[in-house]
């Protein structure tokens, strides 16, 4: 046996330690470039985070294809629906404030409201199970009607789809009516107070610059987005009006997105741990049952998809079949993937990183299977 002196054997530990973040992020470049290449992704930004830090990032590929621009740092990108997360996180720091009840009907903080809609619960309109008629076409990712007041007239003229907790129906007309909620129980517009009380805190200053416009706005640095129409790779352009950014109308870097999870679950951003429960906890419908987009994100809670399992469950919110943003609160991992590609669907392939952090992932998962 070797008789290394303390002088010896502390630099050999920190040299295996190297050593061992060294190879392990060789191979998660490797999966990344590996993924980019089969899906055909142009531009990929990562971050991870273990145990309340950042332990990689990574820019992959080009931001922009028509001038070779390739991802960095700067570079933001349209996180869609992952925005509704942002909502959540509004609305149960207004219930921790005494403003607000999730099991609380809409009616009580809004009015001139549809009779069948004044029943319904905040709960309800966060986890889309509330059978309010949507106020976008959601296969055309358009107003029901060009002008957005005559929208809102059409909306609240059609009859409730179904019964509030019968099924879940994603539905953008829920986050349309948090945004009134959040804005009457602030005082301010919910733009105003989701960046005041959550990106100012954490310090996302990307995030912040980039404002709520989506993607036709002029936002520095941000991502050109695509997509494949018969398989030809075309632009793509997505805009929702002001009163419609509670659904998708931020842009964000992986790394500030990746800070924001942590002082989510370091409770900078809530008070009680109960209250990151309630943000967390997937709804139940009538049945018992829980229900959400897929056999793998099967749940939906306060504006955040959940995958339900007994092995490794996940938070997963999810933008525009481009984006996704995994918490394995069991397993202290985080996993933030932003892709300028709509259709990359990062989220089928999210648990197979993960696997690289967890041991029976793969196994226990059954990932073939989801």
């Amino acid at each position: 046996m070797f008789n290394y002196s303390k002088a010896v054997l502390i630099p050999l530990l920190i040299l295996s330690f190297n050593h061992n973040i060294f190879g392990q992020s060789e191979n998660i470049d490797a999966f990344v470039r590996k993924q980019m290449q089969e899906r055909k992704i142009p531009g990929l930004q990562l971050a991870i985070v273990r145990h309340g830090k950042i332990i990689k990032t990574g820019n992959y590929g080009y931001a922009n294809l028509q001038d070779s621009i390739a991802v960095n740092d700067k570079t933001v990108f349209t996180i869609n629906s992952i925005t509704k997360a942002f909502v959540g996180v509004a609305i149960v720091q207004l219930m921790e404030a005494g403003k607000l009840k999730l099991d609380a009907p809409i009616s009580k903080y809004l009015t001139d409201l549809p009779e069948s809609w004044k029943p319904i619960t905040v709960q309800q309109l966060l986890s889309h199970i509330s059978g309010i008629p949507d106020i976008v076409n959601e296969e055309e990712s358009v107003l029901i009607n060009d002008d957005p007041e005559e929208a809102w007239k059409m909306v609240m003229q059609l009859p409730n789809e179904f019964k509030a907790g019968e099924k879940f129906s994603y539905n953008q007309t829920n986050y349309l009516l948090l945004g009134h909620i959040i804005h009457n129980l602030s005082g301010m517009p919910f733009q105003e107070f989701i960046t005041k009380e959550q990106l100012e805190k954490v310090g996302m200053p990307k995030t912040i610059q980039s404002g709520f416009g989506a993607t036709k706005a002029v936002i520095p640095h941000s991502a050109c987005s695509y997509q494949y129409r018969k398989g030809v790779l075309s632009n793509m352009f997505f805009s929702f009006p002001p009163f419609l950014q509670t659904a998708a109308g931020m842009s964000s870097t992986a790394t500030e997105l990746a800070n924001w999870v942590i002082s989510l679950q370091s409770m900078q951003l809530l008070k009680q741990s109960s209250s990151l429960k309630a943000l967390w906890t997937p709804a139940i419908l009538n049945n018992g049952e829980t229900d959400g987009f897929s056999k793998l994100l099967n749940g939906y809670a306060a504006g955040w998809p959940v995958i339900k399992r007994a092995s490794h469950p996940a938070l997963a919110p999810v933008g525009g079949n481009r984006s996704a943003l995994f918490v394995y609160p069991n397993d202290d991992l985080s996993i933030i993937i932003l892709t300028n590609l709509s259709g990359a669907f990062p989220d089928r392939f999210i648990d197979e990183l993960a696997a690289l952090f967890i041991p029976d992932m793969l196994k226990s998962t059954n990932i073939a299977n989801n």
